[in-house]
């Protein structure tokens, strides 16, 4: 008798292909996709046959892997997390009028980098600069990919090859292994420590200052804090020192705001009390795309903007377009600025929202904090509500579609309302009705 052999029972390549089902989704879909998903589904199938499953309905199995190969990897998530600048689920979520500006752009050519009054060459840069200028009082402006960037195109065009004076209270590591001093290195500047981890003064700059010193550099501490027996110089005691020497004065501000939150420096407020340069995000505290913004003294700005790394880093068309349609708003009102609104929102109407969320799930309102997260206001505490379910829902909701993202507590999923809008609230419930199955 002859032994079966389940692997010789799979169909061939072609053959799944002549299948209907099959060639209906090569004519939707081409060909390239479908026989991907064929090779895919039998390669998974002949591992399956080896520890003795049986393989079932094979053409199945393909439309299985097709779903998978089409389906988008990065996805939309609903966030109830209670953490609103959320580093890992994409930080800001960008006003209406950022979206108008991307579709706008994206579906067509643009000035990029043309002149339309002169009909020559234009410069990417002065999209975006005018209107930095009138909100941070700067003489010059110019945006980069991201806040990173930022900081490594201003060390390599003020400093390479000399040294930076810097805190040892601001040698920082942030996220993804963002950190001051490997960040130096690559720009090519040389490091200079002054002061203590906990306390570091005016005096302390001055005394490093020598024939070599290229710029102070101030690091916004971003996702720490240093408290008790601790003191800092402010910008204005750094400024005055850098002037006395004739040095630069660069402030890293980190997340950044244009308006007031908490401690958290403005833009406006650094350069008002004399940096000459100052570097911050656009996909924080500011509510837009993720960018690197630099501005400050006309000069400085412009030799960033000569240096060879400018064009490595730059921002593309997409990303000034979300940010001029961010900037705007900062202009018009800050209503409509999702980061801002959530931070903001008095802790009542995230109630009301927990409150009905509660009712369309049979979950229970319970209060908690939030965060606002990215670096930003690391003690800052929201007051928040949020709406606890059961533990075993977490996981089935994070897989879902769309995927929903909450915390795990004490034996509850909670799903913070301070960082899901009234629109969400349906689609959650709707999510935990099909968890629970």
């Amino acid at each position: 008798m002859v032994e079966r052999n389940p692997l010789r029972e799979l169909p061939s390549v072609d053959r799944l292909l002549a299948d209907p089902r099959l060639a209906a989704e090569i004519e939707r879909r081409g060909r390239p996709l479908v026989l991907a998903a064929a090779r895919a589904a039998l390669e998974r199938l002949r591992e399956e046959l080896a520890t003795g499953f049986e393989p079932g309905d094979v053409v199945e199995r393909v439309l299985d892997e097709l779903d998978d190969l089409a389906r988008p990897r990065l996805r939309r998530v609903l966030n109830a997390t209670g953490v609103v600048v959320h580093t890992n689920l994409g930080r800001a979520p960008l006003p209406e009028s950022a979206l108008e500006r991307l579709r706008e752009i994206g579906l067509g050519y643009s000035n990029l980098e043309y002149d339309l009054a002169e009909g020559v060459r234009g410069s990417r840069q002065d999209h975006v600069a005018a209107i930095l200028r009138r909100l941070t009082g700067a003489e010059a402006a110019l945006v980069v990919n991201n806040n990173a960037a930022a900081v490594l195109l201003a060390l390599a065009a003020l400093a390479e090859g000399r040294e930076v004076l810097v805190s040892r209270g601001e040698l920082i590591e942030i996220g993804d292994g963002f950190r001051i001093p490997d960040v130096l290195s690559h720009s090519g500047a040389r490091l200079v420590e002054v002061g203590t981890t906990n306390r570091t003064r005016a005096a302390d700059y001055e005394a490093a200052i020598g024939p070599e010193t290229a710029l102070l550099l101030r690091v916004h501490q971003s996702n720490f804090r240093v408290v008790g027996f601790a003191e800092l110089p402010t910008t204005a005691e750094l400024a005055a020192v850098a002037r006395r020497h004739d040095l630069p004065l660069v402030d890293d501000l980190g997340s950044g705001a244009l308006v007031s939150l908490h401690d958290e420096p403005t833009a406006q407020d650094a350069l008002a009390a004399g940096a000459d340069l100052i570097c911050f995000s656009g996909d924080k505290l500011l509510g837009g795309p993720q960018a690197g913004i630099v501005a400050g003294r006309a000069d400085l700005v412009e030799r960033l903007r000569q240096n060879s790394l400018q064009r490595a880093l730059r921002a593309d068309k997409l990303t000034l377009a979300a940010l001029e349609g961010t900037l705007t708003l900062y202009l018009e009102g800050l209503g409509r600025i999702p980061v801002l609104r959530m931070i903001e929102e008095p802790v009542e109407a995230v109630r009301v929202r927990a409150e009905r969320l509660a009712r369309l799930t049979g979950g229970a309102v319970e209060e908690t904090v939030a965060r606002v997260g990215g670096g930003a206001l690391p003690l800052t505490e929201l007051p928040s509500f949020a709406c606890a379910i059961e533990e075993e829902l977490a996981e089935r909701l994070r897989t879902g579609e769309p995927p929903v993202v909450g915390v795990v507590r004490d034996g509850r999923t909670l799903l913070d309302c301070r960082t899901l809008a009234n629109t969400e609230l349906d689609e959650v419930a709707a999510a935990v009705a099909r968890a629970r199955g």
